[in-house]
């Protein structure tokens, strides 16, 4: 996608639920190794860099977007449990204190484990998605801007963006540190 465009490929031939939605960095040979240690190797330091990465490259669009709250994308508490953190939660609390926007990490909840998404195509991430995630709060009249680390085929921000416009959001946004090539 080039810089002139507003939207991938993929968002114009079938639009998410979300609003609109940006990756920072190209989910290039470097990237997946570097986000590969940050969230299999423990490496929650590089939280404050993509963090504030999110934030200097992601500006003009929290400018348009507005958002009320920043969500990061929960993990299911037995990979929580195995992890020991939430790598979207701390890229969400990293944002938060340079954009000065609320975190929720109780909005929503994963309420069901699913397999890895790494190795699935779109199809498959949907149907491995279907009911994994629950509203548990109130998103109505919400500006909401959902945070995760990669996105991929979109299926996870979809899933996601339905669930809280189904609950009475306003809009859903989307800022990861990485996006697919083809996107």
């Amino acid at each position: 996608m080039s810089e002139e465009e507003e939207y991938c490929r993929d968002c114009k031939a079938a639009p998410g639920a979300f609003d609109q939605g940006r990756g920072i960095f190209l989910y290039d040979d470097r990237m997946k190794y570097s986000i590969m240690k940050y969230k299999y190797f423990g490496c929650r330091e590089y939280s404050r860099f993509y963090g504030r990465a999110l934030y200097l490259y992601g500006r003009d669009q929290l400018a348009l977007w507005k958002p009320d709250v920043i969500v990061p994308v929960p993990l299911h508490w037995r990979k929580l449990r195995k992890r020991g953190f939430n790598q979207a939660e701390l890229l969400a609390e990293e944002l938060a204190k340079s954009a000065g926007i609320p975190v929720d990490v109780s909005l929503l909840k994963k309420s069901r484990a699913t397999r890895s998404q790494k190795k699935l195509d779109a199809a498959g991430r949907k149907k491995n998605l279907k009911k994994a995630f629950q509203v548990v709060g109130n998103p109505s009249g919400m500006r909401i801007l959902l945070i995760d680390d990669v996105y991929t085929t979109g299926s996870t921000m979809d899933v996601l963006a339905h669930a809280l416009l189904e609950k009475g959001a306003s809009h859903v946004f989307f800022l990861t540190v990485c996006i697919g090539s083809n996107r």
